[in-house]
């Protein structure tokens, strides 16, 4: 069995991040995304991965290498453009023709992973395998409809949804979903859907089994979805210092201080990680914050956030809720006269106070 990891999207929900970075790198509990991915696939047993890339295939080919850091066998393949997820399929004809494989959005995130999942398919033997999880917002989302174990209908991103069971974005084929994908035409948005192919599936008479799951799964794509994943993941963070604390500085709950990072005179309120060589002065870290490597923060409060590699943050007293890329400064001037001063890009959002 191989696998297909889909790393080639926009991501322009997380505007202006993704604008100099590719959504899948974007880093929760500090790591990337796509990260968590690759490891639920080789948990489960699969070597031979092929990664789909497009505009933004160097920095993810620079980030994961040959895979050789997860055990894996990595494939990249050019996407030209993002024309659906059944297109993608298709252009890796030559990686998946004959296997079984298992397709995995690159922005997504299931806690628990997906070997037992895996073992499953492996032992139905369906012609696709879909996972589906209850959720409040189903018209955001490819939609199915069930009866039994098969799935009858399944329709994408419905005005009228006709059950709450949202399509998570792991997916496992058997070798007809190739064909399927070839039988249909562009969507009214001009992509080839796999919710159409699978559907194809489904008219041929093949076994489409769901897969209702438990756990945590999110799709990262907006930013309280993502501030959410980073959420879940610390919750599991065990404590772990290898940096400094000073005398006067507080460390309680679960907070992993990583080697090199020192805490000056501030308060650190678990679960938080601090990533290697930043180094945090007169602040206060809250719960549910991961800060990158070699970042600085000086006289802050900070909260509910994902800071990453090499930002300042000085004088901020209070953040919260928020993402803030690489390199990065906020800071606050005792220049007169007093005004608001920024340089933003394109998509980005300020909230004053």
């Amino acid at each position: 069995m191989k696998a297909l990891v889909l790393s080639g999207g926009a991501g322009t929900r997380l505007r202006p991040i993704t604008h100099t970075s590719a959504k899948q790198l974007v880093p929760i509990a500090n790591k990337p995304i796509l990260f968590y991915g690759l490891e639920s696939i080789r948990d489960a047993g699969i070597a031979d991965v092929g990664i789909i890339v497009g505009d933004t295939h160097a920095e993810i080919e620079a980030a994961v290498g040959n895979g050789e850091a997860w055990g894996l066998n990595v494939t990249y393949i050019r996407q030209d453009a993002p024309l659906g997820l059944a297109h993608a399929v298709l252009t890796a004809e030559e990686f998946v023709r004959g296997d079984d494989f298992v397709m995995y959005l690159g922005d997504n995130v299931i806690k628990g992973g997906i070997a037992g999942l895996v073992e499953e398919f492996r032992r139905e033997a369906p012609a696709a395998m879909i996972l589906l999880a209850r959720v409040p917002e189903p018209q955001r989302f490819g939609v199915a409809e069930l009866e039994g174990d098969r799935v009858v209908r399944l329709i994408e991103k419905p005005d009228v949804p006709p059950s709450d069971l949202a399509l998570v974005g792991v997916y496992m084929f058997g070798p007809s979903i190739l064909e399927a994908a070839k039988s249909i035409r562009p969507s009214a948005r001009g992509e080839l859907e796999i919710t159409d192919a699978i559907q194809a599936l489904i008219d041929a008479g093949e076994h489409v089994r769901p897969h209702i799951i438990d756990g945590w799964w999110k799709d990262t794509g907006r930013l309280e979805d993502l501030l959410e994943a980073n959420r879940i993941m610390l919750s599991d963070l065990v404590p772990h210092i290898e940096g400094s604390v000073d005398k006067t500085s507080e460390i309680a709950g679960a907070v992993e201080i990583c080697e090199g990072a020192e805490i000056v005179r501030s308060s650190i309120r678990g679960p938080v990680i601090i990533g290697a060589r930043t180094r945090v002065t007169d602040s206060f870290i809250g719960p549910y914050t991961a800060i990158s490597e070699e970042c600085t923060i000086e006289d802050s409060e900070i909260e509910h956030s994902v800071i990453w590699a090499g930002s300042t943050i000085v004088g901020m007293h209070r953040l919260e809720d928020s993402l803030i890329g690489r390199e990065v400064v906020v800071d606050r001037t005792e220049r007169k006269p007093k005004a608001y001063r920024m340089m933003l890009g394109d998509h980005s959002r300020v909230d004053v106070v």
